[in-house]
């Protein structure tokens, strides 16, 4: 099922662009159609599978640059088309800010993500904030095209027509996902919704509580419609990776809108516990390996962005795992042909673990050979340890589906029940749930890393905030983690290049939001930049 994501024709993609251009006035879709060929939108609805292309459309988009890469065919302008996936800038903005990950390259305004100096010209924040709304544009144009009207129009399979309520649902989550990465990076912010007109005009900011309040709203409504635990087609959304989104929008309430909203988060997440998603019994790595869609991870993968060698070219893991191969590294030793000799991490977080070289935690998967704990230069490649987690190679010892060991098979889990296994335990120490399961569920990760055992009296929030950087480190959850915390900003905790300074400096509270960039402001003059830019 990897070709789910890769199906949409580029006559496909053409009329998806076409029809959400008019929806932008966020200058999200710097985008002009490569071919002249006359169609419409009618013309694309004689195929009776064009639903599922687009919704693959939608799924395809949080992986790749766009149909076509390399050749004009990437969704977003005005930057290198390979920096420009969905993913690979969730990344750079998610995990180069924090303890856990720097850069060495000096394109452009990089470097500033390194250490907390960027400003509303950053292209890297434009491209998320872009990548952002062009989802949700597509989104909006799906549920424009699919009403019970247009369906009975056309020549749809009727097995489509029949799952079309599924359909509708996860194009809402996943409208409500980029909303929630949007709202999580940037605060306040336009909604724009199927309902709005499609042509010029200007989107009204909106407060991050209508945000928030829209974003909860839209998962609750869509929990009907969405397939059981596990019923869908692998990589799809069902009612669990729903459930799985709103426990996160509801734990970092407080963040969003200053507001406790615990309790309403760990019934969410006890719904995540009691579905029929399971700890993949299988060594740590296998979870971020080539086969980790067939290998037992997937048992525990509730929402993963799926990645094919042969036909998802680019995106995510293909940067993750050339990007953290350094010269002191073997490239055949992660199945592909280079490293890109990029990234690394950070002191504080190797100093997380009591033994480095893993034989006491499996999670500690760093490369020390030729590299220098300290962070002296990061520009630098040797300064820093490498991180080994991510793997081009299946859990039998052979390479990816790429025969050119360039594009790699390896998915990138979103959402997996060890994060749902770390909610609950930080909800608990919160005061809303059991300490003896939160013990529990923190010890059955613990023995899959062969890592020892822990009591109740080790759970305290430093602990959780710990244990999720052990677990969960370079998927795309680190910065958001440190604010909830309260680590991010001020000097309560510093890593070596915060604020600048090698050891690290207190920053200031106004970074715990990216700018707007400037150059959504100027295409939507209506929008008001976040304090302190």
């Amino acid at each position: 099922m990897k070709k789910f994501t890769n199906i949409l024709t580029l006559r496909a993609l053409l009329l998806l662009l076409i029809a959400s251009m008019g929806i932008s006035c966020t200058d999200d879709l710097d985008v002009v159609p490569q071919d002249d060929d006359d169609f419409t939108a009618e013309k694309y609805y004689e195929n009776p599978q064009a639903y599922r292309m687009f919704l693959a459309k939608l799924y395809g988009g949080l992986a790749r640059a766009g149909i076509g890469e390399g050749d004009g065919g990437e969704d977003i302008g005005g930057i290198r088309n390979d920096f420009s996936p969905y993913l690979r800038s969730l990344f750079t903005m998610q995990e180069l800010p924090s303890d856990e990950a720097v850069i060495a390259w000096q394109d452009g305004n990089l470097p500033s993500m390194n250490t907390h100096t960027w400003t509303s010209n950053n292209e890297f924040i434009y491209v998320m904030y872009s990548r952002t709304f062009y989802q949700i544009s597509l989104a909006n144009e799906f549920l424009r095209q699919s009403t019970d009207e247009k369906v009975s129009s056309r020549p749809v399979d009727p097995a489509i027509v029949a799952d079309m309520q599924s359909y509708r649902a996860e194009a809402r989550f996943l409208r409500a996902l980029s909303y929630w990465h949007a709202l999580d990076l940037f605060g306040k912010i336009p909604i724009v919704t199927e309902n709005d007109p499609v042509g010029f005009f200007f989107p009204e900011q909106k407060s991050k509580q209508e945000v928030f309040d829209y974003i909860v709203d839209e998962l609750n409504a869509i929990d009907a419609d969405l397939k059981a635990s596990q019923t869908n087609e692998y990589g799809r959304a069902d009612r669990v990776a729903a459930k799985m989104l709103l426990a996160n929008v509801l734990l970092n309430a407080e963040v969003y809108i200053g507001e406790d909203r615990y309790a309403e988060a760990a019934a969410a997440i006890n719904d995540v516990l009691a579905s029929s998603y399971q700890i993949a019994q299988v060594p740590y790595s296998y979870l971020f390996m080539a086969d980790n869609d067939t290998n037992g991870a997937q048992n525990e993968f509730i929402f993963p962005v799926r990645f094919d060698g042969q036909y998802t070219t680019g995106g995510g893991t293909y940067y993750i795992i050339h990007a953290a191969i350094l010269s002191s590294m073997n490239a055949s030793d992660f199945g592909v042909n280079t490293g890109w000799k990029g990234l690394r991490t950070r002191r504080e977080f190797v100093n997380k673990f009591d033994d480095i070289s893993g034989a006491t935690d499996n999670r500690a998967k760093f490369h020390t050979e030729g590299q220098t704990l300290d962070l002296t230069n990061i520009s630098n490649e040797i300064y820093g340890y490498g991180i080994t987690k991510w793997s081009n190679k299946k859990s039998n010892g052979e390479n990816g589906s790429d025969p050119g060991l360039n594009f790699v098979d390896t998915d990138f889990p979103l959402f997996r029940l060890a994060d749902a296994y770390l909610i609950y335990a930080e909800l608990a120490v919160r005061g809303h749930g059991s300490l003896t399961q939160a013990r529990d569920y923190v010890n059955v990760l613990r023995n899959r890393a062969n890592a020892p055992t822990i009591t109740e009296a080790n759970l305290n929030l430093d602990f959780i905030l710990d244990e999720r950087a052990r677990e969960l480190y370079w998927e795309c959850h680190r910065r958001t983690d440190l604010i909830r915390f309260g680590k991010f900003t001020g000097g309560s905790y510093l890593w070596q290049w915060k604020g600048d300074a090698i050891n690290g400096s207190p920053i200031s509270e106004h970074l715990k939001l990216f700018p707007i960039p400037s150059r959504a402001i100027t295409a939507n003059p209506s929008l008001q930049q976040n304090t302190g830019y």
